[in-house]
C-alpha cells in the first residue's frame, strides 16, 4: 500500500478515537450533572421535612399567623412536585421567601424564640439552607464544564450528533434574596 493510504487509515483512525473521547466525555459529563443534581435534591427534600415540625412549633405560639403558616406549607408542597431544575428553583425560592416571613413572625414572640425545640429546628434549617448552598454550587459547576462541552467545538458537532442538549442552571431569583419586611 502507499504511503497516501496509510496516512488516511491512520487520520481516520485518529478521528475515530477522538470521536469517542467526546463522546465517552459528554456522557460523563451528563451523568455529573445528574449526580449533582440528585445531591440537590436530597438537601431540598430534607429541608421539606424539616418543615412541618416548625409550622407545629410556630403554630403553637402564634397560630393567628395563618397566613404565613399556609404560605410556608404551599410552598413546600410546591419544592416537592418540582420536576426540573428551573421548576425547583423557582419553588425554592417562593419557600425562602415564605420561611423569612416566618422567621419574621417569630421574632415578634419571645416565648417562642427561646423554645429549644424551635432553636433546634431553625438551627437544622439553617445548616440544611447551607448544605443547599454547596449543593447547588456543585450542580452549577457540573452544568457549566458540561454545557461548555455542548456549546463548543468540536465536541459540539459531537454532541449535536447524539442529541446532548445544555442543562439548566440551578438559580435563585433576586426576589429570593431580598429581606423580608413584616409590620405588626
Amino acid at each position: 500500500m502507499s504511503p497516501v493510504v496509510w496516512i488516511s487509515i491512520a487520520v481516520i483512525v485518529v478521528l475515530v478515537v477522538a470521536g469517542f473521547a467526546m463522546y465517552n466525555g459528554l456522557v460523563k459529563g451528563r451523568l455529573k450533572v445528574r449526580e449533582a443534581w440528585s445531591a440537590v435534591q436530597v438537601q431540598l427534600q430534607r429541608r421539606a421535612s424539616l418543615i412541618p415540625n416548625l409550622v407545629e412549633t410556630v403554630k403553637g405560639y402564634a397560630g393567628h399567623e395563618r397566613g404565613t403558616l399556609e404560605s410556608v406549607t404551599q410552598a413546600r408542597a410546591a419544592l416537592q412536585s418540582a420536576g426540573t431544575p428551573e421548576q425547583a428553583a423557582q419553588a425554592n425560592n417562593i419557600l425562602t421567601g415564605a420561611l423569612r416571613t416566618l422567621f419574621a413572625v417569630a421574632e415578634a414572640y419571645p416565648d417562642l424564640k427561646a423554645n429549644q425545640n424551635f432553636l433546634s429546628l431553625q438551627g437544622d434549617l439553617a445548616d440544611t439552607e447551607d448544605k443547599i448552598s454547596y449543593a447547588r454550587n456543585y450542580y452549577n459547576a457540573n452544568v457549566r464544564d458540561y454545557n461548555g462541552k455542548v456549546q463548543t467545538v468540536p465536541t459540539a458537532l459531537v454532541a449535536g450528533m447524539f442529541g446532548f442538549q445544555p442543562e439548566q442552571f440551578f438559580e435563585a431569583s433576586e426576589e429570593g434574596q431580598r429581606e423580608v419586611q413584616v409590620k405588626f
